[in-house]
């Protein structure tokens, strides 16, 4: 099987390519990536030899036909900073809209077997009691998650009117390896490790359902191998904690004062509380095999162990 990834050089991507070549070493893993600012060779160097590499943008069709014929596609291409998108919600339009579109007409064009786009438990909005299940409207709060939103029902409309076959998972916050350090737990642990200040948004009692990287990669797979086309997968693994919660986990492992810690002006549109129900995939057998507090040391520790990573990402943001 040939089998497309794009976006494989992004964090969630690359951890993903690591479980699929793990899992299936006879089949050819493509990967289309346009080495964007969080799109890093860094993060294949240990599987380069093992993955035909094409460096392009999922926004131009040109670049898309360079990969040839593909049996199934993972999307994780996309803009994922919701920060960022405050700021440029443009770009975040063209990339998660636009390229899916993209890929779904290429996708139409090679008659693939599966289509699974990789989408955020963002989409649905916040939620202050209970948990969003996949029937639920989608309601987002920032032009990050209006853009996956915009893309998940593309995709949904591409399997009712053309009978693509596709799949959509919804997955809660990741973390892990080679997450770029932009995002919250990667943030933490790096300035902690150089005794900076921890920024924490508002009073610090949002509250996000954690998952470890490689869960949910697996959980992904999962979704490939037995879930119903034209279906959404919720992925979770239930570790809901509030972001203060999570900077003090993280200064009490690195034995570093709770001083570091410093509340900054919320930023617009932030959710207070994500939450996923994950009964579908739950019943098709999946659940997660990591404890949140484990892979959080394991996370800190391959920071730690791989400041090679991390620094230049420093230097380039001072």
């Amino acid at each position: 099987m040939r089998i497309l990834i794009t976006g494989g050089a992004g964090f969630i991507g690359c951890n993903f390519i690591r479980c699929m070549l793990e899992r299936y070493p006879d089949d050819e893993i493509v990967v289309l990536d346009k080495l964007t600012y969080a799109g890093r060779l860094e993060n294949l160097q240990d599987v380069m030899g093992k993955i035909t590499f094409v460096k392009g943008d999922i926004c131009n069709r040109e670049d898309v036909e360079k990969v040839g014929d593909c049996d199934v596609i993972f999307n994780f291409a996309a803009e994922t900073h919701v920060d960022r998108s405050t700021i440029d919600a443009g770009v975040f339009v063209k990339t998660d809209v636009l390229g899916t579109y993209n890929l779904l007409e290429y996708a139409r064009r090679y008659d693939i077997e599966k289509y699974i786009q990789i989408s955020t438990d963002e989409v649905y909005g916040s939620i202050e009691k209970g948990s969003f299940k996949e029937e639920d409207i989608l309601d987002p709060s920032s032009p990050y998650s209006a853009s996956k939103a915009g893309a998940d029902l593309l995709v949904r409309a591409y399997y009712k009117t053309y009978g693509l076959p596709v799949l959509i998972t919804r997955s809660s916050n990741n973390f892990g390896p080679c997450q770029y350090p932009e995002k919250l737990i990667p943030v933490l642990i790096l300035n902690a490790l150089h005794d900076k200040p921890l920024p924490i948004y508002g009073e610090g009692k949002n509250i996000r359902d954690w998952i470890y990287v490689m869960d949910n990669c697996e959980a992904i797979d999962f979704v490939f191998q037995k879930g119903k086309i034209g279906e959404v997968y919720n992925i979770g693994a239930g570790n809901e904690r509030m972001n203060i919660e999570i900077a003090n986990i993280i200064l009490k492992e690195l034995n570093k004062p709770m001083s570091l810690i410093r509340f900054v002006e919320d930023r617009p549109g932030h959710d207070f509380r994500y939450s996923l129900n994950c009964e579908k995939i739950k019943k098709l057998g999946w659940a997660p095999r990591y404890k949140f507090e484990d892979a959080l040391k394991e996370t800190i520790k391959w920071h730690i162990e791989n400041e090679w990573w991390w620094k230049p990402l420093l230097e380039v943001n001072k």
